[in-house]
């Protein structure tokens, strides 16, 4: 194309993978999509990518294309199509806003309350549009992950602690809240094991969800949940004294097709009778399966059904995906690494979220956010949503951040 004038299409954010990390303090200043939207570096990035589309319409007009330079440029024109289409929306709205703003203004000089008072409420509303409308183009702008469509193998185990049960109480409540939220969600939980505590707590449990993009608004859960509260029972709930417990969670992505071959000489195939809460056959027949990958050492269990080729049919799709994630995690080492940024969200003994009953707050650390109601949070509905939502916004940010800091490198840089 450069023989004819054109230029080498510029390619939108980087497809790179990224974690959440919050080592640099100016980004503190973008809490959210509008503050990081009035950016100067992100303006004139939109002007450029806006410009660009302004070309690259004028030229697919142009009689002297080829078939490959008009399949390029149309490539090109769809890409570009919807981001220019939302900044000049937003540019619309942030007119509408400065406009209210005057009028704000002049009706306060004027003593008009009651003008003034619906002036102001339509400004709020503006305000939130705004929002949204700079986090839709954020997410235009940041590539979509392989696996955000993707089902998800969930698992959590109860961490240790001296005070007691609160940790296995803990991962009962916690994975009750993914069960919740995922009715909520309208996605499918299906539980593939689930080992009970002697004291009416969790041990340890695994489940499969599918449904519409569940790996994109899981994957910021996995890691370790610290859990501070005094216990219901026994002497410290007497002595009103708080303990603090912790629990894991996995999220493992699992694509409809995953490409991993298992060879049988490789597994080990253990039966055994199946625990806790499943009606009449438990502790009557052998259907419950352990399946070990001799190689890797990798073991899953499945236990949920009566038939035992059920178990061992689930046991196997939850193994290759284990298997699958070892492969995923290659990649995206090398690909941080390269970068030298941290592994932050796979990485299991980082905490990231401190769930405090005494206080009633849950706290995600990654991104200083502090909700109040527990209880609401932990019944994994529109409170947990919004925490989540919260997490992929910042998400968001933080990779039109980096681009735009390496972009600034590389145009000092010459």
């Amino acid at each position: 194309l450069h023989n004819h004038g054109f230029w080498r299409p510029k390619p939108l954010l980087d497809t790179a993978r990224f974690t959440l990390s919050f080592n640099s303090q100016h980004r503190k200043s973008h809490q959210n999509s509008q503050a990081l939207w009035k950016h100067e570096a992100v303006q004139k990035y939109l002007e450029t990518l806006s410009k660009e589309y302004q070309q690259v319409s004028h030229q697919l007009s142009a009689d002297s294309l080829n078939d490959f330079e008009q399949r390029t440029l149309r490539r090109r024109c769809a890409d570009l199509s919807p981001i220019a289409a939302a900044f000049q929306e937003i540019k619309g709205a942030e007119r509408e806003v400065q406009e209210l703003e005057a009028m704000c203004t002049e009706l306060g000089n004027r003593d008009e309350k009651q003008l003034l008072q619906l002036a102001l409420e339509e400004k709020e509303s503006l305000d939130r549009k705004m929002n949204m409308l700079c986090r839709k183009l954020f997410q235009l702008l940041v590539p979509k992950e392989k696996y955000d469509r993707s089902p998800v193998i969930l698992e959590v185990t109860a961490g240790r602690t001296t005070g007691g049960d609160i940790c296995q109480q803990f991962t009962k409540e916690m994975f009750e809240m993914y069960q919740n939220y995922a009715d909520y969600k309208r996605w499918t939980f299906d539980i593939v094991n689930y080992t009970p505590a002697e004291i009416g707590g969790l041990h340890h449990a695994a489940a499969h969800i599918s449904g519409e993009n569940v790996y994109r608004h899981l994957k910021y859960e996995g890691g370790t949940h610290r859990v501070q509260r005094i216990p219901e029972t026994g002497m410290s709930s007497r002595m009103q004294r708080i303990h603090t417990g912790t629990m894991s969670v996995i999220i493992l992505p699992q694509p409809e097709e995953v490409d991993i071959k298992v060879d049988p000489k490789d597994l080990r195939i253990d039966t055994f009778r199946a625990r806790g809460a499943g009606g009449q056959h438990v502790n009557k027949t052998d259907s419950a399966v352990r399946i070990v990958h001799l190689p890797t050492g990798l073991a899953v269990e499945c236990q949920q059904e009566r038939s035992q080729q059920l178990n061992k049919e689930i046991a196997l799709r939850t193994l290759r995906a284990k298997l699958y994630q070892q492969v995923i995690e290659k990649q995206l080492s090398k690909e941080q690494s390269a970068r030298k940024l941290q592994l932050g969200t796979r990485a299991q003994s980082e905490r990231i979220r401190t769930y405090n009953f005494t206080q009633d707050r849950v706290t995600d650390h990654r991104i200083s956010y502090d909700a109040r109601n527990i209880k609401e949070i932990l019944s994994g509905k529109e409170a947990l949503d919004k925490l989540i939502n919260r997490l992929l916004e910042f998400a968001e940010i933080e990779a039109v951040t980096q681009y735009l800091e390496n972009l600034q490198a590389l145009e000092g840089g010459g």
